[in-house]
């Protein structure tokens, strides 16, 4: 059974904000949610892959491996 509980770490401890739905010894997984946001490093720019990507010409044509469905 997964079960999630919301709480907090403080001062070496784990407090739940809800009673846990087991009564005996059960292994956990804790998860620490930090407030830090990820850089902009790889911040997108527009028409960064100009010239780098080519669509050909027959790219509306159908696909020869549907010849046989049509």
């Amino acid at each position: 059974m997964l079960t999630a509980i919301k709480g907090y770490f403080e001062n070496g401890q784990i407090i739940m904000e809800e009673q846990a739905p087991v009564q005996s010894r059960t292994e956990v997984i804790i998860t620490f949610l930090t407030e830090e946001r990820p850089s902009n490093k790889g911040k997108r720019i527009p028409g960064g892959l100009k010239g780098r990507v080519s669509i050909p010409d027959d790219f509306n044509e159908p696909l020869d491996d549907l010849k046989d469905y049509m």
